[in-house]
């Protein structure tokens, strides 16, 4: 891939990404602070202002250095996680579950906000590659982080809903993993595990569900 092809692909993923992580993260904080912690409300978290959730690292070096070295075929990132103080909630092991689902379930949302759209500029007859391109991508990039963030290991939301659901005992031993959560997800992604036994097989179920649900946009849009 060439440069001009890789500014482009920046370009094009630039908006849902932005997106998809800010209202991630923003969700995290509404859930948090619905359920009795407004830790993210005082430092001022629950907002969409992408500004506030990105991480110089994670958001923007770490994607662009994948992105150029190997030429658009991986890219990997992280926000700025929301602070919880899980031990503010008002139940602290079942609405974990909660808080930790909700940022999945908007990048779910935002993916089905994604996909309505693709079909409404198909609808209007708008053939501009860069927006279908870009509709596209976004229903790509939240499929994604869904998916991935469920993996279930911590700090991986995936893994914080599996300590909620765990009896005390069990919740504990996988709760321990946490400190080196990110390294162990690292490394089995550039092994290609995850993404062979995890992200591809429920990437599939997603994706089928989706169509599944914008079925009926389709045909009244038609």
């Amino acid at each position: 891939m060439d440069t001009s092809n890789l500014i482009q692909s920046i370009l094009i993923y630039a908006l849902p990404v932005l997106f998809a992580i800010t209202v991630h993260e923003a969700a995290h904080g509404y859930a948090a602070l619905h359920f009795g912690d407004d830790t993210a409300y005082k430092l001022g978290r629950i907002t969409l202002n992408p500004i506030r959730h990105i991480d110089p690292v994670g958001t923007i070096l770490i994607p662009l250095m994948l992105l150029f070295s190997t030429s658009g075929a991986f890219m990997f990132g992280y926000a700025k996680p929301v602070p919880v103080r899980f031990g503010n909630l008002n139940n602290p092991k079942r609405d974990m579950v909660w808080v930790a689902l909700a940022g999945p379930a908007s990048n779910l949302a935002q993916a089905f906000f994604w996909g309505v759209l693709l079909i409404v500029l198909h609808a209007a007859g708008v053939n501009e590659p860069f927006f279908i391109k870009m509709c596209q991508g976004g229903v790509l990039v939240n499929v994604i982080m869904f998916v991935l963030n469920l993996f279930p290991l911590p700090p991986l939301d995936g893994g914080r809903i599996l300590v909620g659901l765990l009896p005390y005992r069990q919740a504990a031993l996988v709760a321990r993993i946490e400190p080196w959560g990110f390294f162990i997800v690292l490394g089995l992604l550039f092994l290609g595990i995850i993404s062979t036994f995890w992200m591809q097989p429920l990437m599939a179920l997603t994706f089928g569900l989706l169509d599944l649900v914008l079925t009926p946009f389709t045909w009244l849009l038609r």
